[in-house]
């Protein structure tokens, strides 16, 4: 076929191409889904238990897209120990909007700065929830081709979610994860294997570019999301079974042959669902399925039933969520600890529930695994793909390494600061009314901020942007930023 790649070439690419290190950065404030639940004046169990929310990670207007961009870097760099010099390719996956021109990746090159490397490609990739997915694809693509120089890529996922006062406001969160990728990497991507559906709709969108609130059709978009999830599954399941028989191996690819299964997690009952469905799909698209016995017994009824007819169907979610709960224990629960504590961080949210798997198994418990990753962003553009755990999990290997580094996510969850719902609608509302204000100087207190902790310091009257990080030393004073802001009345 005209563009294929001849076999004798497959020898020269990078092997294992995949994540080498991961940091995650969640605000330092929380609140109480429970507690919202009374202050909204809705039925108690509608956030908690509708949902599957705890608590809620938010922003002041101390903290924006290029803080918690700038924090999540280095603190990636600095706990992996990192020259800047090391890094080829940073690209940033958002859809936290603060300049139409400018990217982010430009405000992290100030990182770079006293390293002199300038020669870093890359920029903002932007689709609704789907931009980090992007990105990341970007960079393993970039090691894997002519254009790569033998460095690492950075891909750096982050977002401020926020509604306006209604029912969608406790689907929000925030926060930031980066990721360094390269050849040898403990998590590796499965070559060939993506399962890839990309649609027109307006099931949430953000026309309004003065606010950052967006415009959001509830039912629309879990029919949108459900229906990709069917559709990159069907690919994705295609695709293997062909690279199976290739091989000689004659077999039918279903849920149980990934070790994991972790999702785009706008809300955590979602994610449930989702994977409910993934079994749905399986028991239809079985020439035989067994009912007498396993999963699928007692499902006789649905047998005949169409998936495009099934997104609200009540009786067929009941039934299947019943009969995948045993695989959602398995394989799903532990990726939803970040997003049941801290919320929906839009572009990082799959890899928040990718790094929850991680910090909550032993390398020993991970070790060759398959890992399914469904990302989605809306408007809409969706991926199914899988990585591969490495074999290596000896003390000491990279694969060790990861996971080390991701031991502290409980803690940092822990030790936020809860505040009362009447406070965050205050934040809310000052971030409402501050929102692309110029020569102002943010309100919000950076006394609890985490050490290392990037924060916005003022906003010009050309709406330039100025930051400064927070001490490393807990009990330290704060440091000033590469640049001083001076403000005019």
């Amino acid at each position: 076929m005209p563009g294929s790649l001849p076999a004798s070439y497959v020898a020269t690419w990078p092997k294992d191409v995949g994540i080498i290190a991961m940091e995650v950065y969640i605000p330092s404030q929380y609140v109480d889904q429970a507690e919202l639940e009374e202050f909204d004046g809705v039925g108690a169990g509608k956030y908690t238990v509708g949902l599957g929310q705890a608590r809620m990670g938010f922003c002041s207007d101390r903290e924006d897209i290029n803080s918690l961009c700038l924090t999540v870097v280095q603190r990636l760099m600095e706990r992996n120990c990192l020259s800047y010099n090391s890094v080829g390719r940073l690209e940033v996956g958002t859809e936290t909007i603060i300049d139409k021109s400018k990217s982010v990746k430009t405000v992290l090159m100030q990182l770079f700065e006293e390293s002199g490397n300038t020669d870093v490609e890359g920029i903002d990739t932007t689709n609704a929830c789907y931009g980090g997915t992007a990105a990341l694809f970007n960079a393993v693509n970039w090691v894997e081709s002519s254009s790569w120089d033998g460095r690492y890529a950075l891909v750096v996922a982050g977002d401020i979610a926020v509604y306006a006062t209604g029912s969608a406001r406790p689907t929000g969160g925030a926060g930031a994860v980066a990721m360094l990728v390269g050849p040898n990497a403990p998590l590796a991507f499965e070559r060939g294997l993506r399962g890839t559906h990309m649609q027109h709709a307006y099931d949430f969108y953000k026309p309004d570019m003065v606010s950052e609130y967006p415009v959001v059709d509830g039912k629309l978009s879990i029919q949108c999301y459900l229906s990709a999830l069917d559709r990159c599954y069907s690919v994705y399941r295609n695709k293997i079974q062909a690279q199976w028989q290739r091989e000689g191996l004659e077999r039918r690819f279903c849920l149980n042959d990934f070790g994991f299964m972790v999702f785009h997690s706008p809300y955590c009952k979602l994610v449930q669902k989702s994977l409910a469905r993934l079994l749905l799909n399986d028991f239809l698209s079985h020439p035989n399925p067994n009912l007498e016995s396993g999963p699928y017994s007692g499902l006789e009824a649905f047998r005949d039933v169409k998936v495009e007819d099934t997104y609200f169907d009540r009786n067929v979610e009941k039934a299947f969520m019943k009969a995948s709960s045993e695989m959602f224990e398995q394989k799903t629960k532990a990726s939803l600890l970040i997003s049941n504590q801290n919320g929906n961080m839009y572009t990082p949210s799959v890899y928040g529930c990718l790094a929850s798997v991680l910090a909550q198994h032993t390398p020993q418990q991970l070790v060759s695994q398959r890992i399914g990753v469904f990302s989605y962003g809306s408007g809409f553009a969706a991926t199914l793909y899988s990585i591969r755990v490495t074999q290596d999990a000896t003390p000491g290997s990279m694969l060790d390494k990861l996971v080390s580094s991701l031991s502290d996510l409980q803690v940092q969850l822990d030790t936020r600061k809860k505040v009362p719902p009447a406070v965050f609608a205050e934040n809310m509302k000052l971030r409402e009314e501050t929102h692309h204000l110029a020569n102002y100087i943010p309100q919000g207190s950076v006394d609890d901020l985490y050490p290392g902790t990037w924060y916005l310091t003022c906003v010009d009257d050309k709406h330039r942007r100025y930051y400064a990080r927070c001490s490393l030393d807990e009990h330290g004073p704060l440091q000033a930023g590469p640049i001083n802001c001076v403000t005019t009345s």
